[in-house]
């Protein structure tokens, strides 16, 4: 399942509608239009702005901005508006943060919120991962910004396959938290080096990296040929950055690997292939403590690397259609997997600020003065709501941290499945336990199984969380968790639902649902049928 393609005709066309869209046509011209990415944004925006604009989130009630592609819709909106907010810090789907770099007028406030949000006494942390995997997790990365091109957050690096030779096929796909998959390399239908290697690419901004899976369908020596190229602008050609190869033991001893005897053998912790644009080469950075303030990186050559694939990452392919492309139902193929589900190209800060309601409060500050500057006459009106808004914020600051404050602080543990709670967990006293989703194409390992087992009992947990757009794709977590007989609650990340349809409510809900099935002082575990799906 390839989407490339059609992500390619996307921006082809949200282009041509920018260029043939000088003249806004605004329904009324006394409402400025105010468009925002998430429908967490927009309830921000919509406080602000009263009944004095009109407020649009582009990303749909209970959508995944890590993954959501913007549609000709969503063009049309982003050329008729006045102001446009997102959160950035690589929340959203590039592809919608370049439509909107593309296609608002020249002159239209374009604001990235977290990236602003510093100036009005926002609290920054770095984003953490679980690197907790009986294998290593290879993902890739960009390494710098490109500043010497003039690259801007809108240009792409592209890392292309361009050829790889080994007993079976490679391939290299993601995972997206709905379940659907996206190839990107891929052997078994050739390179294309006609098509520029289009089939066969990943494309991310600079400085950011993304997860992926890697599936061998044979045991044995493998190599994998990978170019990078930045592409500035989109209407200039890409430039050539570098290539390199990268070898891979799969199933068989990686000491011995040909030409590789001394090379070092690459098996656990959290590893990404690098394209360093400062450097114009290919590094591999070993992260061992990714995403803590103290990094401990190696930065290895991969001509003097091995990555290994051990056999304990044999997994038989599920009967899911989707993955037939790895084979038929029950025959077995090596797998790395991306470990974190969904599509998610970050960087190193934690992009999900809101869940502190102090981050919140400074969203709204920055909505009010971008709307004042749009709107100038509505300047009173714009300031009265956000004081009225703030005060609102304030005292679901003091509830959130009062509510939480109810559980014992021994039993004030989340284990989630999703990386969005760090500012949750710094601001309301909370220590996260985070289990890492197993690539939902295998079946979890024993090893894997027992280490989330062991967690929830020696920490005592008596509940573990979801966000309901991922409720489905977590069958190992709920699985342990009814084994242990604990609860799986609810708990809001990136979106709403029909049940919760704004900000405040959100984080209110997320609270109750800590307090009620974490335990109040004083109070027993609830029982697993009270709570499960509790939304």
């Amino acid at each position: 399942m390839r989407t490339r393609a059609a992500s390619l005709a996307l921006v082809a066309a949200s282009s041509l509608l920018a260029g043939c869209a000088a003249q806004p046509a605004v329904a009324d011209a006394d409402r400025p239009s105010v468009i925002t990415t998430t429908g967490i944004i927009a309830d921000l925006a919509r406080n602000v702005a009263g009944d004095r604009a009109d407020v649009v989130s582009l990303v749909p009630e209970g959508g995944d901005p890590h993954s959501y592609e913007p549609s000709l819709r969503d063009v049309r909106s982003i050329v008729y508006a006045d102001a446009a907010f997102s959160n950035y810090l690589m929340l959203e789907e590039q592809s919608l943060i370049k439509a909107l770099d593309t296609n608002l007028r020249t002159g239209v406030p374009n604001v990235a919120l977290a990236e602003d949000a510093v100036k009005y006494a926002a609290d920054i942390i770095p984003l953490v991962e679980d690197v907790s995997l009986d294998t290593v997790w290879l993902g890739l990365r960009v390494r710098g910004a490109g500043e010497q091109y003039e690259a801007t957050r809108s240009s792409d690096v592209i890392l292309s396959a361009t050829g790889a030779e080994g007993p079976g096929e490679l391939i290299a796909y993601l995972t997206g938290s709905f379940g659907d998959i996206e190839r990107y390399f891929d052997s078994s239908d050739g390179f294309d080096a006609a098509s520029g290697f289009t089939d066969d690419s990943v494309t991310i901004p600079p400085d950011t990296h993304t997860h992926l899976s890697w599936a061998f369908t044979e045991p044995g020596y493998y190599t994998l040929d990978l170019q990078g190229k930045l592409q500035v602008a989109s209407d200039q050609r890409p430039i050539p950055i570098a290539t390199t190869t990268v070898t891979f033991a799969v199933g068989v001893d990686p000491y011995t690997a040909p030409g590789k005897e001394e090379a070092t053998v690459l098996n656990a912790g959290h590893s990404d292939i690098a394209l360093d644009l400062d450097e114009q080469a290919f590094r591999v950075i070993v992260d061992h403590e990714h995403g803590t303030a103290d990094v401990h990186q190696e930065i290895l050559d991969p001509d003097e690397l091995v990555v290994e694939v051990p056999n304990k990452a044999l997994h038989e392919i599920p009967g899911d259609p989707a993955y037939r492309f790895l084979g038929r139902p029950g025959e077995q193929v090596h797998q790395l997997a991306q470990a974190v589900l969904g599509k998610h190209v970050h960087g190193e800060i934690d992009p999900h600020l809101w869940q502190n309601v102090g981050n919140a409060m400074s969203y709204a500050e920055i909505i009010r003065d971008t709307l004042i500057e749009v709107d100038p006459a509505g300047a009173g009106e714009y300031r009265a709501n956000t004081v009225a808004y703030l005060a609102e914020l304030e005292a679901l600051d003091a509830e959130v941290r009062d509510t939480i404050s109810e559980v014992p602080r021994a039993r004030r543990t989340l284990v989630t499945t999703h990386d969005a709670y760090g500012y949750l967990a710094r601001a309301y006293d909370l220590d996260i336990s985070g289990f890492v989703t197993s690539n939902p194409s295998i079946e979890p390992s024993l090893a894997e199984r027992k280490r989330l087992t062991e967690t929830i009992r020696n920490l005592h947990v008596p509940a573990v969380f979801l966000e309901p757009n991922l409720a489905a794709r977590s069958s190992t977590l709920v699985e342990v968790a009814k084994e242990q007989g604990i609860a799986v609650c609810t708990i809001y990340g990136d979106a709403f639902s029909e049940d919760v349809t704004s900000y405040i409510e959100m984080m209110r809900f997320n609270a109750r649902s800590v307090r009620d099935c974490l335990g109040g002082a004083g109070a027993d575990a609830p029982p697993a049928d009270e709570h499960e799906e509790r939304q």
